[in-house]
């Protein structure tokens, strides 16, 4: 059955949407602390360098300790920006990964509704079959054939109510001679309509 398909296909998405989002979450995390830590060194290297610069450290071995600690500060710089970079590299495919999941799972989805409206649909008209059957039942077979093939000739309406003097499936008046004609008919005698030729119910 479809719907099944549909089911088993929407909780495949759902799954695979469910590890994409979280492999997301997982580089989204390392991109921030990366981020992070970036900025921290930043403001480090800026308060040392401005140090150097000030003229407050005048030993020699000192500015010679903090030239050496601001190259090292610059290649953990340098290491983090590469790993940053690579992380924004890895996002991109995993983000577009996850925006076809969720494309997926909206067609899916509507299908599935669409699917479900369907079943209901046919219960519903197998509940009315059966009605119609019992209904039906008593009505002798060649009167349901003749029903039925006015229904398919007369846009699925193969009977119609005598209400006043008119056929209520052509909204057209019948002559009075007819109409006179069909009051001396027998109550259980068949009569059409001479407009649209539907049985008429009186």
């Amino acid at each position: 059955m479809r719907l099944d398909e549909v089911a088993a296909e929407l909780a495949a998405v759902e799954a695979a949407g469910a590890a994409a989002s979280s492999e997301r979450d997982e580089l989204g995390r390392r991109q921030a602390e990366l981020e992070a830590e970036l900025a921290d060194l930043e403001r480090r290297l800026t308060e040392l360098d401005r140090r150097m610069r000030s003229g407050a450290v005048s030993n020699p071995r000192d500015l010679q300790a903090m030239a050496a600690q601001i190259e090292a500060m610059k290649r953990r710089r340098s290491d983090l920006e590469d790993s940053e970079l690579e992380v924004l590299e890895a996002l991109d495919p995993v983000d577009a990964r996850v925006a076809e999941l969720q494309d997926q799972w909206v067609v899916l989805d509507g299908e599935a509704g669409e699917l479900r409206a369907a079943v209901a649909i046919d219960a519903e008209l197998g509940t009315v079959l059966a009605k119609r059957g019992e209904t039906a039942a008593p009505v002798p077979v060649d009167l349901m054939t003749t029903y039925e093939r006015l229904r398919q000739r007369l846009g699925g309406v193969g009977a119609a109510a005598l209400v006043g003097s008119s056929c209520s499936g052509c909204h057209l008046t019948l002559s009075a001679a007819e109409l006179d004609r069909i009051r001396r008919l027998p109550p259980d005698a068949v009569v059409t309509c001479e407009q649209c030729g539907r049985i008429l119910v009186r």
